[in-house]
């Protein structure tokens, strides 16, 4: 292949999250494989890199969801070998929060609160600043963040919910900003043929 996909992974893949990341992505330009959603994920990376180089036209847009599983469960093998493709760019992840227990976290470029303003320390699960010292950015499917490296990652809440404030009836706002952070963030200037 000889332009590879571009990517960015999002950490999240309920219903509610499904409809958000479908908005935002339209927002955006970029293409959302609507198939990726489920919690747990339900797709392997194999059928998901499949669904991946089918898209028509970058960026494309993947949810990944570990459903609270302790150690790398299903979305986080999903991306590992996402990630690890030669055909697959990355070009960051959406790194949700959660109240996950028993993790170590994950540091974050930025995130966006639930009002929408880029922030450099984490947030919870409802879009708002950690004020508990934190550093890292607590969830069920960033764990392994640590240990594959990639070149943008940008915290946020639940999303689709936050207090109301990402609803997909309303634009799914704060998910919009921080897809377009991680495009902004790696250098993305691709065109889409996508019509909005």
């Amino acid at each position: 292949m000889a332009d590879k996909k571009k990517v960015i992974l999002v950490t999240d893949g309920d219903r509610i999250a499904k409809e958000a990341v479908e908005v935002a992505a339209k927002n955006i330009g970029a293409r959302c494989i609507s198939c990726s959603w489920g919690n747990p994920t339900r797709l392997t990376g194999e059928q998901l890199v499949d669904q991946i180089i089918k898209a028509p036209h970058d960026p494309v847009v993947v949810m990944v969801d570990d459903r609270g599983f302790q150690g790398e469960g299903p979305g986080e093998s999903a991306m590992r070998y996402i990630v690890q493709h030669p055909d697959i760019e990355v070009l960051g992840v959406l790194a949700v929060a959660s109240n996950t227990g028993g993790v170590k976290g994950v540091l974050i470029d930025q995130s966006v609160t639930n009002q929408g303003v880029l922030v450099n320390g984490p947030v919870d699960k409802n879009g708002f600043c950690c004020v508990d010292g934190s550093t890292g950015l607590h969830g069920d499917t960033v764990e392994i963040l640590r240990e594959i490296k990639l070149p943008v990652v940008v915290g946020i809440g639940d999303i689709g919910k936050m207090c109301g404030e990402d609803d997909a009836n309303c634009g799914a706002p704060i998910t919009t900003k921080a897809l377009q952070e991680v495009l902004n963030r790696s250098g993305y200037f691709g065109k889409s043929d996508n019509t909005r």
